[in-house]
């Protein structure tokens, strides 16, 4: 069994460092997949180098997230980290959608939201972690009987990473965290 680290402070001063972690735990537990949530494609470009021999998912949100019509990561950062070898996905958030329609038309929240915040207790990007474990198993992206790590963060920077059994989101309580590699200490 690994140890887990703590970090002192949330965020992208973390990201090498949970890179670094998370090409350790996968290289002992001899996974093969590490799923990455990068907004921008920031976060990913920098733990990718760390990920070599690995399979790198790529998990950017949808377009349409910050403002209609616009995608956060440009081209430019896709193509550079699929020349990388990445695969990289647009995906809607696994805990949002159509629910978050609602909650913003009526103000109430619907289950998904509920469980978004719940998880959220743990830290923003172990919710996340858990998220794109479930969106990258919707695209078929990754396999829903084998462990991958899943590298999530904070406010723009990778501070998490998480052994996760994937589950598609209609599963999502067949998901399971197996164990926690980094965490900032909240």
């Amino acid at each position: 069994m690994s140890d887990t680290t703590y970090f002192t402070n949330t965020g992208r001063e973390n990201t090498e460092r949970t890179g670094m972690l998370a090409a350790r735990r996968a290289e002992e537990l001899g996974l093969k997949t590490v799923v990455v949530a990068s907004s921008t494609g920031a976060s990913a470009l920098k733990v990718i180098p760390f990920l070599k021999g690995l399979r790198v998912v790529v998990v950017r949100r949808s377009t349409g997230r910050s403002a209609p019509n616009v995608q956060e990561m440009s081209d430019e950062t896709r193509q550079q980290l699929e020349s990388m070898g990445a695969q990289v996905l647009t995906m809607q958030h696994a805990f949002g959608g159509i629910n978050r329609a609602i909650q913003r038309k009526f103000n109430t929240y619907q289950v998904d939201e509920i469980i978004a915040n719940a998880l959220r207790v743990f830290g923003s990007g172990t919710k996340v972690a858990i998220e794109i474990a479930m969106m990258a198993a919707d695209a078929g992206a990754v396999r829903t009987d084998e462990d991958v790590i899943c590298i999530a963060g904070t406010s723009g920077g990778s501070d998490t990473a998480l052994v996760i059994k994937p589950a598609n989101a209609q599963d999502f309580f067949d998901l399971k965290v197996r164990e926690i590699i980094c965490k900032p200490r909240l």
